[in-house]
């Protein structure tokens, strides 16, 4: 059993939480977020120190960020529909593990809580 704690990363809301542009690009903007994640992999999340490291990463794309592959220190999983439901998944595949999802997202906040997971939201990863 992997006892690294499990992250999972709500592309699209953490993508959709700076109004930079994104709109333009989902697949660019989406490769952004991922390699902002590579560090947190050994390093920790800023903000959560008791969290310990070794993190694996897991961003979830949907849409027109599918296309974005995974690099080393960031699992990419493309959701074949909903990337909320493919969240929901992948905390309930792993229940002897901590798993802390990373969205504002109110309903998807609701539905891994009751599956046992922690939340934070986008800033944790983008401050």
């Amino acid at each position: 059993m992997d006892t690294a704690p499990l992250v999972i990363v709500d592309a699209a809301n953490v993508v959709g939480s700076v109004p930079d542009g994104w709109w333009r690009d989902r697949r660019g903007a989406a490769e952004r977020v991922r390699d902002l994640l590579v560090p947190y992999a050994d390093e920790g999340l800023p903000g959560l120190p008791d969290l310990p490291v070794p993190l694996e990463l897991v961003l979830v794309v949907e849409g027109g960020a599918r296309g974005v592959t995974s690099v080393p220190g960031v699992r990419v999983v493309a959701a074949p529909g909903s990337g909320d439901d493919r969240i929901v998944e992948l905390v309930a595949e792993h229940p002897d593990r901590v798993r802390l999802v990373v969205t504002a997202d109110r309903e998807l906040r609701r539905r891994v809580t009751e599956l046992g997971a922690e939340v934070t939201g986008p800033r944790t990863v983008r401050p």
